[in-house]
């Protein structure tokens, strides 16, 4: 299985681009454009892709589980919301090592905020106060479920700022002004002036959950 960020890739390069070579992030399964954006080795994700041992993964991930250390990919999973704890806890050890200028960030889509994990994070984080920013990729769609089929409001943002943290929603796949807030929140957070952020960015999938179809 496949499951193809096209569509989305406005917000994996605005935010990658507004980070530095030792900030890290944490990926969903539909990555491909976060791992490339953050400088993930193109020939090596292919080869992940077809199972060879050259892989980013050595074969062993496939399409959903890509990772490259180097480049700040700490890696991607197939299991909706595994990643936002890690990355919570990678900021939590910035924090404790005393590392400055450096953070970690988190994508996940918006399927993810239904997940009990992503309360205790957001809710340790911002109590901590950790250098960490949360990507919400809303594309409105947990596999087929519409978000309206299953919230009652489209507030992920608000239910974001009830932690306490400041929450923003960026609508448009807007790479620019994607780029302009996190670049200015990024500094914030390094200069001791901010705990977590969270960003909601709309967006939407053109392909199918899994495949090259048409969604």
């Amino acid at each position: 299985p496949v499951h193809l960020s096209i569509g989305q890739e406005a917000i994996a390069v605005g935010v990658c681009q507004a980070l530095e070579p030792g900030d890290v992030a944490f990926g969903t399964y539909r990555s491909h454009a976060l791992y490339l954006a953050k400088g993930g080795d193109l020939k090596s994700m292919i080869a992940e892709l077809y199972g060879k041992a050259t892989g980013s993964a050595k074969g062993k991930g496939g399409s959903m589980h890509l990772i490259d250390i180097r480049a700040g990919v700490m890696g991607t999973s197939a299991v909706v919301g595994t990643t936002i704890p890690q990355a919570v806890g990678y900021a939590h050890a910035i924090q404790y090592r005393g590392e400055q200028n450096r953070v970690a960030v988190s994508f996940f889509g918006d399927g993810g905020v239904d997940e009990g994990v992503w309360h205790e994070s957001m809710n340790f984080a911002a109590l901590k106060k950790l250098p960490v920013i949360f990507i919400c990729e809303n594309n409105f769609y947990a596999i087929h479920s519409h978000e309206r089929a299953r919230h009652l409001r489209s507030n992920i943002v608000e239910r974001a700022r009830a932690y306490g943290m400041m929450a923003e929603r960026i609508e448009g796949n807007d790479v620019l002004k994607i780029f302009r807030r996190v670049r200015s929140t990024r500094s914030r957070i390094v200069a001791g002036k901010s705990g977590p952020v969270f960003f909601e960015c709309m967006t939407y999938r053109w392909r199918q959950h899994v495949g090259p179809g048409e969604d």
